[in-house]
């Protein structure tokens, strides 16, 4: 394998690497299998034993559902550790592969011990590949190519068509009579096999671009490997599973309500303990300081976000499972199938929030990342409005139409398109620059604590608080809204306040 050479960079598609397009259809593949799995999750979990399901109550399923969903963001903080000081990307993003693989085909086997084995193979398979994947497509570009931002948009549309897909096929297996949930949890499981298939038949393609780790690249921030690398990566994951299979077999008892309840304080308590670190140790001057108290403030913003957005996959999902009519034309809509709104919204969509934001720049009116933040938030608020008015039916005994559901899953869509792409990038600008690696870990923590939030949020909309629902809707709205409009009011200010760091 070599390094692609700058004529190498005009031989793909649209005159890009070829690369980029083992790399879109691998995270396409992949995205398929986590979505699709996703979409079936607290369904499964919900649905009677007589149906094949676990039945589990709301409230445990949601917090399992938080769970599961935070640690994937947590897990990928070692997973780019490994990748950059073991294994080197290309290898992570084969062998995550492969666990992510073996862990939808556990969950598709039908019995009980199945269904955490399952989990926790897809939560580390993840981890393992998710991070290091985007990190190839950074270098198969040279450093300042004006077509690096082109190629990660590229690979964006494969994320959200992967995502799209698999709900289809996966919901249309598991939530038929014919066939069921762990058909569905195959189909993931088939989706992640032909990724692995399509990435080893033309990872030729990708030359020596993350095919090395730090130390054995030419150019490499470290001199040396870390000297008990295996051994720590052996130890870790013999905790984990020694744990697990503890909990597995009662020895020790696992309660998912109070695990999340905890996991949430402890990440809450990782971001205080780091940002105090910084503030106190990290040398800062006026400047840095002002920019790192913006990125606390983002990083909060974040999670408040993520608590709503969230809900996709548990409560909404189940507000469209039972509280939805999906029959249209004789044909029951299968629920999972709502979970591609969301990605298809996305591909519809992107294109014009990217040109609005060009031509906004021009003008030299584009909005700061806080006011963008708000702006998110307030979409979010406003796609639980509906929510609200549709649960004044619900309460009443009625189904209601699926037109309230897609339109949420719109405004929460165009939040999410002014908020997600705008984080990382604000991050980046914001953070000293000997902290931003660090500083995108917690970034990614902020992501798990909204996810985990999320779960503890959904489980209170189970069938016995049906009376409350639109109350619950209006203390998310009230959250999301108010911390948008305060974003809002304050973004002058916070410009100001970094000295102008877009």
């Amino acid at each position: 394998m070599h390094s692609p050479t700058a004529s190498e960079l005009n031989t793909g598609l649209f005159s890009h690497p070829r690369g980029l397009y083992t790399l879109f259809f691998t995270e396409m593949w992949e995205r398929f299998s986590y979505y699709g799995m996703r979409a079936l999750l607290v369904l499964f979990m919900t649905a009677p034993l007589a149906a094949g399901g676990l039945e589990l109550d709301d409230v445990t399923a949601t917090a399992i559902y938080g769970i599961y969903t935070a640690a994937v963001y947590v897990v990928a903080l070692p997973g780019g550790w490994i990748a950059d000081r073991l294994l080197g990307a290309q290898r992570s993003v084969w062998c995550g592969g492969i666990v992510i693989m073996l862990g939808h085909f556990t969950l598709a086997i039908p019995a009980t011990f199945s269904f955490p084995i399952g989990l926790m193979l897809v939560v580390l398979g993840t981890g393992l590949l998710k991070p290091n994947i985007s990190s190839i497509v950074g270098e198969l570009y040279p450093e300042g190519s004006s077509a690096r931002t082109a190629g990660f948009t590229i690979f964006y549309m494969g994320i959200n068509l992967g995502a799209m897909i698999g709900p289809l096929i996966c919901s249309t297996l598991g939530e038929s009579e014919s066939f069921g949930w762990h058909y569905g949890f195959a189909a993931a499981g088939v989706g992640m096999l032909c990724g692995l298939i399509q990435f080893r038949l033309t990872r030729k393609h990708l030359g020596d671009a993350g095919r090395f780790p730090d130390h054995l690249r030419p150019n490499g921030k470290t001199k040396a490997a870390p000297r008990y690398g295996w051994q720590a990566v052996g130890v870790g994951v013999s905790l984990v599973v020694g744990i697990f299979l503890l909990i597995l077999n009662d020895v020790i008892g696992f309660n998912p309500i109070g695990f999340a309840h905890a996991t949430t304080w402890i990440i809450a308590a990782i971001a205080t303990l780091y940002f105090a670190y910084v503030f106190a140790f990290g040398a800062l001057d006026t400047r840095e300081r002002h920019c790192v108290i913006v990125i606390v403030i983002l990083v909060i913003a974040e999670a408040v976000f993520w608590s709503g957005f969230e809900q996709a996959g548990s409560s909404l999902n189940l507000f469209a499972e039972r509280y939805t009519d999906r029959i249209v034309f004789g044909f029951e809509i299968p629920t999972g199938w709502f979970q591609s709104l969301n990605p298809l919204f996305i591909l519809i969509l992107s294109p014009f929030f990217a040109a609005l934001w060009v031509n906004l720049g021009r003008r030299n009116l584009d909005p700061s990342a806080p006011a963008k933040f708000g702006l998110g938030l307030m979409q979010i608020g406003l796609g639980f409005l509906v929510m609200y008015f549709a649960s004044h039916y619900v309460v009443k005994g009625e189904n209601v139409l699926p037109t309230w559901l897609i339109i949420t899953y719109l405004l929460h869509t165009t939040g999410e398109l002014c908020l997600s792409p705008v984080g990382l990038s604000a991050v980046s600008s914001l953070a000293p620059k000997r902290f931003v690696s660090q500083m995108m870990g917690i970034w990614f923590l902020g992501s798990a604590l909204g996810d985990i939030i999320a779960g503890l949020l959904a489980g209170r909309f189970h069938p016995d608080n049906l009376a409350e629902m639109p109350g619950l809707y209006l203390q998310i709205i009230s959250m999301a809204v108010g911390a948008g409009i305060l974003l809002l009011l304050s973004s002058g200010a916070i410009k100001r306040f970094t000295g102008g760091v877009k």
